[in-house]
């Protein structure tokens, strides 16, 4: 499934609209996060029917019992992230709009911004990097209340941008990462 890109991917990244402040809030789990990840998994199939795709809920959302902002992430891949002829113009279509297009990933989501779709080829190893979390977490009650007081932790601080929010928890994500890999045997 992983063949050679049919032109070079870029090679810096686009972030459409600029930096955006950023109101962080945790909710508490909603058992309505998984219907509505169901329906826009139904909105990008349909969009992609003739996409060969793997689609997966990620993110805080995936996670039973782990409060999260309210933002469903959803991963999608696809056969050659640089053809975005053959995946972007349909999720533009079906209402999603371009946020972020860098090596390797592209990033749509909801006008509301309540649903972030990140795009890779088939075989990225961020795709299995994402899933190993969200199974880790799922499975691992100890790891899920370190993840969330860590999360809950940063929301005193103020931050500027999403992706800054995102890389304060990086320490903490390689740790857990590393005992999931560890309790698999990886």
């Amino acid at each position: 499934m992983n063949r050679k890109p049919r032109w070079p991917d870029v090679t810096t990244i686009e972030l459409v609209g600029g930096v955006e402040a950023l109101t962080l809030e945790l909710h508490s789990y909603d058992d309505g996060w998984p219907d509505v990840y169901r329906d826009q998994r139904q909105r990008i199939a349909e969009a992609l029917a003739s996409v060969d795709i793997e689609v997966e809920h990620i993110g805080s959302t995936s996670v039973p019992g782990l409060a999260a902002k309210p933002i469903i992430d959803i991963v999608v891949a696809v056969n050659d992230i640089t053809a975005e002829e053959d995946y972007l113009d349909a999720l533009l279509a079906a209402g999603y709009v371009l946020r972020v297009r860098e090596p390797g990933h592209r990033l749509v989501r909801t006008p509301s911004r309540d649903v972030h779709v990140h795009l890779f080829e088939h075989g990225d190893p961020a795709v299995d990097e994402y899933l190993l979390l969200r199974d880790h977490l799922r499975s691992d009650a100890a790891d899920r209340t370190l993840y969330e007081t860590t999360k809950r932790g940063l929301l005193s601080k103020r931050w500027d941008d999403m992706n800054d929010y995102a890389d304060a928890k990086t320490d903490v994500i390689l740790a857990i990462k590393a005992r999931a890999r560890a309790a698999r045997g990886l």
